[in-house]
């Protein structure tokens, strides 16, 4: 039996070494103390708790940008044309080498086997378009693995460029339409998975913002008082970042949306967030047992603290970045 049933269910580099802690009360209903502790050296970070049991190793893939397509993709064409462009040759972003996505992508999963990984969390923009031929390469290349893997979609993977339609009904569409075998039966737009004593939680936020369904998911998952781990494509909002760090950002509305032209699609709202992403934002910098966020879209390494909660953003993918994560139960002092 491939380790993928199990969980059916409900590069740092340059940031060098860094550490905190946080202890507060995990949840009313546990009654008890939880302490964590996160440490960062380049692309491996290691959590630390009190409330983990057991370890549990997962890499995260974010921004591969797979391009590849066939005779199938030709109508899509004027559609898919700019990004089936953008990362055809990328720069490694260790060894400085000129290399590819397919090859980035291929290389991270080999590295998720040797390393023996619980867990592959794949947290959007896997793709540059959703092409059915790289959607059914990525699916083979997952399977070879047989390693369980988490996929939540981000702004690209659903995204034809000039489409007509809001984006709500597109993401639905092209989810449906070719997208959905990565879910693996469970809810595209939210989904929590069980491993080793810890709930992942896959929300898609690739539009930037959050409905009223998946507030009430995570905000009843927080009640739960397990250990939870956020997975979202679309950063956090957090203070003095970029707008990119764009879900529950303040600064996030028509005015600052420099690159709906290019991406040929509908410009934020004028009037920003919904209160309900501002509601999912606060609830989540207020759940005591969420151990961080972990997510992808800039392209860039960052780690930020919000209200003792870590944000942690990986390298893009198409250049060969990835996170090793490893969730470690916190030693008692002898």
């Amino acid at each position: 039996m491939k380790r993928r049933s199990f969980i059916k269910g409900t590069a740092l580099g340059g940031v060098g070494i860094s550490s905190f802690s946080n202890v507060q009360r995990a949840s009313k209903k546990t009654n008890i103390n939880s302490e964590f502790y996160v440490t960062i050296d380049e692309q491996k970070v290691s959590f630390y708790s009190n409330i983990i049991k057991e370890k549990l190793k997962i890499v995260h893939i974010a921004d591969t940008h797979l391009f590849m397509d066939d005779d199938r993709g030709i109508p899509f064409q004027e559609y898919s044309n700019r990004m089936a462009k953008a990362y055809n040759q990328t720069t490694h972003f260790k060894n400085r080498k000129k290399t590819n996505p397919n090859e980035c992508f291929e290389n991270t999963l080999t590295y998720a086997k040797e390393i023996n990984a619980d867990l592959i969390a794949l947290v959007g923009d896997i793709f540059s378009f959703p092409s059915e031929l790289a959607i059914e390469w990525v699916l083979s290349k997952l399977d070879e693995t047989g390693i369980p893997y988490v996929y939540v979609a981000g702004n690209h993977d659903w995204h034809y460029e000039g489409m007509s339609g809001n984006l709500d009904l597109l993401r639905n569409t092209w989810i449906n339409k070719r997208l959905l075998p990565l879910y693996q039966g469970n809810n595209p737009l939210m989904a929590a998975y069980d491993i080793k004593g810890i709930r992942f939680l896959a929300i898609d936020n690739s539009t930037y913002e959050i409905n009223k369904d998946q507030l009430e998911f995570f905000s009843s998952h927080a009640d739960s008082g397990l250990p939870l781990v956020l997975l979202v494509h679309i950063p956090m909002y957090a203070p003095g970042k970029k707008i990119s760090y764009g879900c529950g950002n303040p600064n996030w509305n028509a005015s600052t949306d420099r690159n709906y032209n290019l991406e040929r699609r509908p410009r934020w709202p004028e009037e920003g967030h919904s209160q309900i992403t501002f509601d999912f934002y606060s609830k989540v910098f207020n759940t005591s047992n969420l151990l961080g966020i972990f997510t992808g879209h800039i392209h860039k390494t960052s780690i930020e603290i919000t209200k003792g909660k870590p944000q942690i953003v990986s390298d893009d993918n198409a250049s060969g970045g990835y996170l090793e994560i490893d969730f470690l139960p916190l030693e008692k002092n002898l």
